[in-house]
């Protein structure tokens, strides 16, 4: 629910910062979906719109000056409270260990945004009970929450179909490893633990093999010099079966996959197969 260490200490070595692969209005197909608007800032976040089961076009705006903006879903357990969530992000365990997030519920939706803008993904919600909370940072007992519910409707809209699929499982990525911009793409963890779907340009193939060897051996030191620009957040930490999608918007080039986040024993997945070379064409 919250950016691993490792990715937010990549970023301050690069100077960088997370930018979302879909900007505004993404696709003519989101405007036909009911629309449900999370208005995040360092200090709150607010959830409205249309909040019934189905399809929904989710719009992130965030206001001026808010710091790496991550608003993020999370559907609870029937019987699960509020204020037991609350209690648990005062714990901070969130950080480090994700995955204890399932006794609680699941993150149905995690996405970054981008300050003074509007950014668009698309999601599928299942009726019941969330918190949505902005994960900026690594210290959950000072993320905003709010709580909202989500009410079974009796047609539910869906998704339009996506012209790709890309996949996280324990402990790879499957899908195409071209993707093109302007068309849409589904961001899905298909594995039991919490995985996220991010991707940082490089210059050319010969950095992306450099950046995949030294990341499958959790080595840090010079891959700043590999990196030509921001990383890009296709889906932040979802729990298994959670999915997202949003048309790419990313400049063309070679990346490299990754997901970051923590083993138990302290492993980044990027060590154990997470990460792959990728390109973004026109």
């Amino acid at each position: 629910m919250s950016k691993p260490t490792r990715l937010i200490g990549l970023m301050a070595v690069f100077g960088l910062l997370v930018i979302p692969s879909s900007l505004a209005a993404a696709s003519a197909q989101a405007s036909t979906l009911p629309t449900v608007t999370v208005t995040v800032s360092n200090s709150s976040i607010s959830v409205s719109g249309a909040l019934q089961s189905g399809a929904a076009n989710v719009v992130m705006n965030a206001a001026a000056g808010s710091k790496e903006p991550a608003p993020t879903l999370f559907l609870l357990k029937p019987g699960v409270t509020v204020a037991e969530v609350d209690a648990y992000l005062k714990t901070k365990k969130t950080a480090q260990d994700p995955n204890s997030t399932i006794k609680y519920g699941s993150i149905a939706f995690d996405a970054e945004a981008s300050a003074g803008k509007s950014v668009e993904a698309q999601t599928y919600l299942q009726p019941g009970t969330y918190v949505a909370l902005n994960g900026a940072g690594e210290d959950s007992a000072k993320w905003p929450t709010t709580s909202f519910t989500v009410t079974a409707s009796t047609a539910p809209a869906s998704l339009p179909a996506p012209a790709a699929t890309e996949q996280s499982i324990d402990f790879s990525f499957r899908g195409p490893s071209t993707l093109h911009d302007g068309e849409l793409v589904r961001f899905e963890n298909a594995g039991y633990l919490v995985h996220m779907d991010f991707a940082f340009p490089v210059k050319n193939m010969a950095s992306a093999k450099k950046a995949v060897k030294a990341l499958k051996a959790g080595e840090e030191k010079g891959l700043e010099k590999l990196i030509a620009g921001p990383p890009i957040g296709f889906a932040g930490p979802l729990s298994n079966g959670a999915y997202q999608q949003e048309t790419i918007t990313a400049k063309p080039g070679v990346y490299v996959q990754v997901c970051f986040m923590p083993t138990q024993d302290g492993r980044a997945h990027t060590m154990l197969g997470m990460e792959r070379i990728i390109k973004i064409t026109k």
